[in-house]
């Protein structure tokens, strides 16, 4: 290590892990996935619900984990009319760390999540505050490597149920939503909080588990605001300790603060 004073020490830090991970439906290979190889088991229930492979976890019989000679294998078993459904739809995935759509060959096959019916439920600045206050200790391997994106699982009242980290940010959301349908926890009981950009891929993920409220900590992208606007997903951006950018929904936030 070099600092700024120009002094040299010797220091020994951990590295985050990114690996190749084929995902393969039976024995059917669907694409190759870099991530970091921790809770691969919520990564391929929360990929394949996002990517539209599965409508809910009991279209899974099994996920499987296989070691190769230059990666991972994560296969996944789909129940027979969901494996026949699957066999119908062709997608050749080469998924780089920051890619959410790769192997997209046509404008009509990007995903798009369907709005749910009825109004988004409200929630208070203090709650959101708790949250990102709460979210560095929540994770550790990013705390070690400085490498990892990480995506969390908020309550109501802005406590931090559950947090997933990968490599790549759309990784650690998948491996969240994984978590959550694995646990069958309701997409009404909170919000997602996360560490990178509100990209499109991240407002799509968020609206096929069904939550309505995301939060992160940089700034969305236009065509994110675009589909928070037409999926009515409350967006809140740039939040930091200090403050947040109510983008979509301010309506929808409470506080006995005064807001920008």
């Amino acid at each position: 290590m070099l600092t700024f004073a120009g002094e040299i020490r010797d220091k020994t830090r951990s590295v985050a892990i990114e690996t190749p991970v084929q995902v393969t439906y039976a024995d059917i290979p669907f694409g190759v996935m870099m991530l970091t190889p921790n809770d691969l088991e919520d990564f391929g229930y929360g990929f394949s619900l996002t990517e539209g492979i599965i409508t809910s976890p009991a279209d899974i019989k099994a996920v499987g984990l296989e070691t190769l000679e230059d990666g991972l294998r994560l296969r996944i078993d789909l129940v027979g009319a969901r494996l026949h459904t699957h066999l119908a739809r062709k997608r050749a995935l080469s998924g780089r760390t920051s890619c959410g759509l790769c192997g997209i060959e046509d404008l009509d096959a990007l995903p798009r999540a369907l709005a749910r019916q009825g109004p988004a439920p409200t929630l208070s600045l203090d709650a959101i505050e708790r949250a990102v206050g709460e979210l560095d200790a929540q994770q550790p391997l990013g705390a070690r490597t400085r490498a990892v994106h990480g995506a969390a699982w908020c309550g109501r009242d802005g406590a931090i149920k559950l947090v997933r980290e990968d490599v790549g940010r759309h990784n650690a959301l998948d491996k969240l939503i994984g978590a959550l349908l694995r646990d069958g926890q309701s997409p009404d009981d909170g919000f997602v909080l996360i560490t990178s950009r509100a990209s499109f891929e991240m407002v799509e993920k968020v609206a096929i588990f069904g939550a309505r409220t995301l939060v992160a900590i940089s700034a969305p992208t236009s065509l994110a605001l675009q589909r928070a606007r037409a999926l009515d997903i409350t967006l809140v951006g740039i939040a930091r300790r200090d403050g947040v950018t109510l983008f979509h929904g301010a309506d929808r936030i409470t506080s006995d603060k005064v807001l920008a």
